[in-house]
Formats: structure tokens, sequence, C-alpha cells
């Protein structure tokens, strides 16, 4: 048969023909795609027009098909990955890498793009016509193209090589996962664990065909459950240093890709006149430079350690008070957290759980969108997918019944998908061969798997992970520009994050659960006093919380902002730079970076900061709909017109005054969180 990824698609809407797609197609794919496009990049070059329309419309026409079969193969990648599909990865790295940096660094491309952009100001545009080529021409030169022959050269040796890297560290981190098991053969051993977990861990031992006893893996609904109620410490132990150990002087030590990578990042960066990665990174960012994010962090530094240090303290008495536990440990925090939640709150997660049945939260969220934003959601069964657990719904705009864009969601963890959960344009919105079209959108987790007993029951953070992903597909479907590389969630990365972190507040508000939160056995509405217990939950150990999270951020900017040559021992350096905000013993053998994927085989290196810079963002925009009632339609208005549908097309900044009316307060998030 013709191969699927050379043809038009023919599904609802051109979706994916996910139900097609082999792992065999995607080499003789893309060699076919990248010849084609050489081709018509070599009657372009030989254009000698240089107006906008030529220089930026056509040469992205040329390069649709390559993309279409990048994006698909990625989605997948990350998805739903077998291991046909992992053995080409490197291979199809290579390619995508190769000709991305034969395209950046070709003399005489970036000559039309140059002389397009010097000419900006005679051709009319509009500013997002502006913005595009503003854009195109920076990204041409911080790929390169100014410098001399042997220097770009060097660079293109450098990219492909960090394409390998990164690759590898992923890999390493999902094998490392998958490979790990806790079986346990002895009952007493379940001792505090709920009744559900305890199903779900005999369940996975069936598969893992070690019927009778009961499983544990390091993917999160398997093992933060176990963490958090285990009575058994030794056990608690064990999972924590198999899970902080995976990547770390094991089969799947990922210690030379993280310092080769480190090396890599930083000549690349100097070899472009920056000092480090970290001032090449920021130079396209809100923070605009190393000192400024380092300021930003010092200052939540100093105001959470302090309530860090007090919420310690608090889980220190307990455990002592409990168990008799002298020290504690970081193997203890979710525990006794947990135990400290129920004595403060008189709530625990298990007493939450069966008001989030999934379907539920689900439907909630799109209640949600429709009171906000106007939206509907119709589920649809004609549209191929790649795995069986996928559903797919149309998303229309109820006042002009026009068709916004196609969702897919995948909830549940499985062998074949990568840790965490993610939002990806799977198709993004704007213009394909001079059409402008809608996008189609995915959002995918790792939530707690329905058992046979029981219907899949969220956690309350699994709840706020699914609004925080729904935020950025939100971002992605309203998207309303003309030029696909300016849609959606490309913009600054330290903005991406704003849509997806506001959405979690309404996870704290009466008037949101009241729409999904229903007992999933008596259908009873959520208790009010429960509700309460929620909202005051949100500051439960913030302190602590926000210190963790200073912690990546720090360390991700330590890594980027040295002499690589410095990092000679990464348990050493790690420790070093993450004293500031540790507060428990380090577990020997362990190590946080070897499976940082954030920053080492994501987009987030010297990034990682943006979580907390759109904090404040977030809390402050909240803030403005609070004063006005959290569903008011007037001010969702104006967020979907500046800051969802918006894209990228105008600076970040000047997009939040647009909807805010002001620039953000810092005081928000610290008033928010209880640090003020």
């Amino acid at each position: 048969m013709p191969n699927p990824l050379l043809k038009k698609p023919t599904a609802s809407h051109g979706a994916f023909p996910f139900d097609q797609i082999k792992a065999e197609y995607f080499i003789p794919a893309i060699t076919t795609a990248i010849e084609t496009a050489r081709e018509k990049l070599e009657t372009f070059k030989a254009d000698s027009r240089t107006d906008f329309q030529h220089v930026i419309v056509e040469k992205s026409d040329i390069t649709e098909q390559v993309d279409y079969i990048a994006g698909i193969f990625f989605n997948l990648h990350s998805a739903e990955c077998p291991e046909e599909l992992e053995k080409i990865s490197p291979e199809m790295s290579d390619i995508l890498t190769r000709f991305g940096n034969d395209i950046s660094l070709d003399p005489i491309i970036f000559a039309k793009v140059k002389t397009c952009y010097e000419a900006r100001m005679d051709q009319n545009l509009s500013k997002e016509e502006m913005t595009i080529i503003e854009k195109t021409y920076k990204s041409f030169v911080r790929n390169g193209a100014l410098l001399a022959d042997s220097e770009k050269d060097r660079v293109r040796e450098i990219d492909e090589k960090l394409g390998k890297l990164t690759l590898a560290f992923s890999q390493n981190v999902l094998k490392a996962t998958n490979d790990y098991l806790m079986e346990i053969t002895n009952k007493d051993d379940l001792e505090g664990l709920p009744e559900g977990v305890i199903e779900a861990a005999a369940e996975l031992a069936e598969k893992k065909g070690k019927a009778g006893s009961w499983c544990f893996g390091l993917d999160a609904p398997s093992m933060l459950p176990f963490m958090t109620y285990s009575k058994k410490r030794e056990l608690r132990k064990k999972m924590l240093i198999a899970s902080s150990s995976k990547t770390f002087n094991t089969q799947y030590d990922n210690q030379s890709n993280l310092k080769e990578i480190l090396k890599l990042r930083t000549e690349r960066a100097k070899i472009l006149g920056f000092n480090t990665h970290a001032d090449y990174v920021l130079e396209e960012r809100m923070a605009m430079s190393p000192k400024k994010v380092m300021d930003f962090l010092g200052e939540l530094l100093a105001k959470a350690k302090p309530h860090a240090e007090n919420d310690v303290e608090k889980l220190r008495k307990l455990a002592l008070e409990l168990d008799d536990i002298k020290n504690l440990e970081s193997y203890d925090v979710a525990y006794y957290s947990e135990a400290l939640k129920k004595r403060e709150l008189d709530m625990d997660d298990e007493m939450l759980r069966p008001f989030f049945k999934l379907e539920n939260v689900v439907d909630g969220i799109f209640k949600v969108a429709n009171r906000l934003y106007g939206l509907t959601f119709k589920e649809v069964f004609n549209v191929p997918k790649y795995h069986e657990d996928v559903r797919s719904f149309e998303v229309y705009d109820e006042e002009t019944n026009k068709f916004v864009g196609l969702f897919y969601t995948d909830f549940f963890p499985r062998e074949t998908k990568r840790p965490g959960a993610w939002m990806s344009g799977v198709k993004e919105q704007g213009m394909y061969q001079g059409k402008i079209e809608r996008p189609h959108i995915m959002i995918v987790c790792n939530f707690t798997k329905p058992t046979k007993t029981k219907p899949s029951l969220l956690t309350l953070d699994e709840v706020l992970t699914l609004y925080h992903e729904f935020g950025h597909a939100l971002h992605g479907l309203l998207s309303n520009v003309k030029y696909r590389e300016l849609s959606g969630t490309n913009v600054y990365w330290d903005f991406v994050e704003l849509p997806s972190q506001i959405m979690e507040n309404w996870v704290l508000e009466k008037e949101c659960l009241d729409l999904f939160a229903i007992h999933y056995e008596t259908g009873e509405k959520i208790p009010a006093d429960l509700v309460e217990k929620i909202k005051a939950s949100g500051k439960f150990l913030e302190g602590y919380a926000t210190l963790r999270q200073l912690t990546f951020a720090l360390l991700d900017m330590a890594y980027h902002s040295v002499d690589p040559e410095s990092v000679t021992d990464v348990a050493e350096f790690e420790e070093k730079t993450i004293s500031k905000t540790t507060l428990l013993p380090k577990l020997p053998g362990t190590s946080i970076s070897t499976s940082f994927s954030h920053i080492f085989a994501g987009g987030y290196s010297a990034g990682y900061y943006s979580y907390k810079w759109a904090e404040v963002l977030d809390a402050d925009a909240f803030e403005f709909f609070l004063t006005s009632g959290i569903f008011n339609r007037e001010v969702a208005k104006k967020f979907r017109e500046f800051i969802l549908e918006k894209g990228g097309t105008e600076h970040p900044m000047e997009l939040y005054k647009k909807f805010r009316g002001q620039e953000p307060d810092v005081g928000a998030l610290l008033r928010r969180a209880g640090l003020h």
C-alpha cells in the first residue's frame, strides 16, 4: 500500500491517520519528503524575490510535509513508542536535525531572509507579519547564520550530537522507569495502603506474570500512593531510592550524557557570542537575563525558606509523636504530610477520590470551558487513534457554531508512554498552503487507572494536573492567528505556563467543584466543608512545595551558567548547588539531575524558573477573575482575546497589560501561597 505518511489525510478534519501508521513507514517517508523539499528549496533559492510572501509564506509551504511527518513521529515517540519506533528514533532525529541545519545555515536562504528583514518597514506589513519576519531573522542568527563557514560546520555538528544525546537521556529515563518493579509477597507489607491502591498493585502483578503478589512501579499513579500511605518505612525508602537512582550509576546511567550535553550547549552558546547557555536562552524570554532570573528566585527563596523550615519542623514533630522517628528523611515526607493534612485539615486524598471520577472531572472541565469561553465538546468516533485509551472530541464555539478544533485525550500509563503529563499541538492552528486551518490538540497524562471493581478515581493532584494541561490545550485550541509559527503555545517559554497554571485556580473554588465533584457511588455533591478543606489545602505546606520548585530552578540555572568543565562529579555539583534549599539529608547513591528530563531532554534548559515566573502571572490574573466572579464572561473574553488567541504575535508583557491593565504583582503569588 502507498505510504500513508505521504498522502493527504482523508479522515474527518484532516486528522492524522494514526491507525494506518507503522514504524517502518517513517524513514522512507521523511527521506522522500526531504528530497522533495530540497528540490523546491533550490527553485526558491534561484528566485530573486525577497518580499514577505515569498521569503516567509512560500518557504513555510515548502517544508510543510516534513513538519507534518515529524509531528506525527514525535507525538508517537512520547505517547505510544513501541520498541520498533524507538529503534528508528536516533536516525529520525539525525535526519531532521541535518535538514533543519541545512536550511538555517544556508547562506542564500539567509541572504533572502536578511534582505526581507532589512526592508520590513517598506512592505506595509501587519503587526503579526512584522513579528514573524523579526522572529525568523533572529532564529537564523541564533542558529549560526552570521558565522564563518568553519563555525557553521561546528554548530551543525553540535546540533546533531545534541539531538542524539537528549534522545538517549530521555530513553534511559523511560527504560529505567519501566524496568523497576517492587514485588510484595507478604500481605502485612501492604499496611496503610488504600483498597484501590492494593487492587491496582494486584492487577499489575498479574500483568507482569506474578499473580498472587502485589507490584509497584515507578510511574506516578503506582509510586505516589505507595509513598503517601505505606506504613512500611523501609519499603518507602527502597522505593524512593529506586526512583532517585534509576539513571545514576545503573545500566541506564545518564551522567556522561548530562556532562556532554552541558559541554556542547556551552560551546554552541560561545560560538554564537554568548557567555553561557543561560545567556543564550534568556535573550528570548521575558526574564531576559540570568541575573534577573536569579534575583527573582532569590526573592522567592527569602520568602519561602522560613515557611519551609516551619513545615519540615511540623513533619518532624509528627513523625516523632506517631512513630518515634527521630530523624525525618525524604522518604517520610509524603507519608507524614498526608498524616498532617488529616490532622490539621481533617482531609486526605482518599476522602476526595470518590468525588473525582475521571469521566466526571473531564465533563466538568468541559463545562468550565463552556462557561468561560462558550465552547462545546462533542465526542466523535470517526477519528483515527494510536491507542484504545485515546478519546477524540470536536470542539465548537457555541455562539457561532463554528468548528474550533479537534481535541484528543490519553490518560493512562503504559510501558510505551513516557512518564509525566503534557499538551501537544498535533496540528497547529494557522495557514497551510494559503488556507487558515483549525488546530488538533492533544493532552497526555499518566493517571490512576480503573480496576476491575472501581472506575478511575483521581487524586486532587491529578485533577490539578488535568486542569493544567487543559489550560495549555485551550491556548492551542483558541489560537486565532494567521501564521502557525506564532500560534498557540509558540510564545516565550516563561509565558507559556500562564494559560495552564491559571486553570488550576478553578479547582479550589466551590462554584467550579459543584460542576463535577459528585460521589461516583451515591451521586451526592461534594460537601461544602470538604470544599473548604480543598481550598485550605492550596496553602498546606506551601513553603516546602515552593522550596522544592526552587531546588529544580536553581539547579537548572547552575548547570547552564557555569563552565561545564567544573561539573566533574554530578552528585557533588548537585549537592553543593541545592544546599540552600535542602532541609533533609540526601539519600546516598541518588541524583535528581540524571533523570531531570525537563532540562536535559525537554525544552526547559535555563527555563525551569518559568513555572514560578508564570505563577506570579497566573496568581495576579486570577485575582482579576476573583474580583468579578470566576465565571465572569467579560473578564474571560479579555483573557481569551489578549492571551489565548494571540499566541506569539506580540510581546507577552504587552499582551498581559492589555488583559490586566497593569504589570503583574509578585505579591499576588505570595498572598495566594500564604508566604507574604
